[in-house]
């Protein structure tokens, strides 16, 4: 089998009329679930503040309501207030690490993974 190159595709030789597609690889992206994206973009616009992939991953298996995200926001307005730049904000039993320069929740971890763990680069802690 020959290939020959047109504008910088390649094509069968024999058949000019389509290029050679390539394989798209599967990525992180495209295996989260409808639901998982519209939860976020939901949770962005009615709360004013995002979470990452990260952290995204780490909050499936804790289940938080509305009521729950409300004191988050609130977590968020008080170290804004403050002036703080990146803080832990501590919730139950769930840490997270939030940007709050750019509104977003970094990371969550959980009591019982967070012992003998060091926060680096935090200003503040916001204990809800």
């Amino acid at each position: 089998m020959s290939y020959r190159i047109v504008n910088g595709k390649p094509y069968l030789v024999g058949n000019l009329t389509a290029p050679l597609e390539r394989k798209k690889e599967n990525t992180d992206a495209s295996k989260k679930s409808f639901k998982d994206i519209l939860d976020e973009k939901i949770i962005s616009k009615e709360y004013g503040y995002k979470i990452s992939n990260h952290a995204s991953e780490r909050l499936k298996d804790i289940n938080f309501s509305k009521a729950d995200y409300m004191k988050i926001q609130r977590g968020f307005d008080l170290a804004k207030e403050k002036g703080a730049k990146n803080t832990v904000m501590v919730y139950k039993d769930v840490a997270l690490i939030a940007s709050v320069e750019n509104n977003t929740i970094i990371t969550a971890v959980e009591k019982n993974r967070a012992q003998e763990n060091v926060f680096t680069n935090v200003d503040s802690v916001v204990i809800l």
